[in-house]
């Protein structure tokens, strides 16, 4: 299972218009520890940024799962607080349990249509509580043994 931890990076970004914007984006890091979250988005994130930046904060998140999307449009992240519905068996009581889950889309109507593909196989009850997008840059996945270069989503 994975640990996601949101890594906040403070930098000098050149704007469109030419201008030079203190920025502090945040990013999503698959990893064990804080130590190597602050690590991973360090090495992740030098070959794109020119200049000095920092590691402005780390921070564990809730996230239960990610709903990848490889189509090449779907380029934010949406936060999908869901409740799953079990029935107490001693006391017949409904109980919901809430769960967070960061789909990948091109827009509102797209991440609820993700969602929900992603949620076929499931046997649970459930019902969706909110949909929210995410300032998230990017989301960078554990690699495997042997891998070389950062993997980002958005590859």
């Amino acid at each position: 299972m994975a640990n996601w931890f949101e890594c906040k990076v403070r930098y000098d970004k050149m704007m469109e218009n030419g201008a030079v914007k203190k920025v502090n984006e945040p990013y999503l890091v698959d990893a064990l520890s804080f130590t190597e979250a602050e690590a991973r988005i360090i090495e992740e994130r030098t070959p794109y940024i020119s200049g000095e930046f920092s590691v402005s904060a780390v921070k564990r998140t809730k996230i239960a799962e990610i709903f990848w999307n490889d189509d090449d449009a779907a380029d934010r992240f949406y936060l999908v607080k869901v409740a799953f519905i079990t029935i107490d068996e001693k006391t017949g009581a409904e109980k919901k349990a809430s769960s967070l889950i960061l789909t990948q889309a091109a827009g509102f109507k797209d991440a609820l249509d993700h969602f929900l593909d992603g949620m076929k196989g499931t046997m649970a009850d459930f019902e969706i509580q909110s949909i929210t997008e995410t300032p998230l840059m990017d989301v960078y996945k554990v690699r495997a043994m042997g891998e070389g270069a950062p993997k980002s989503a958005a590859e």
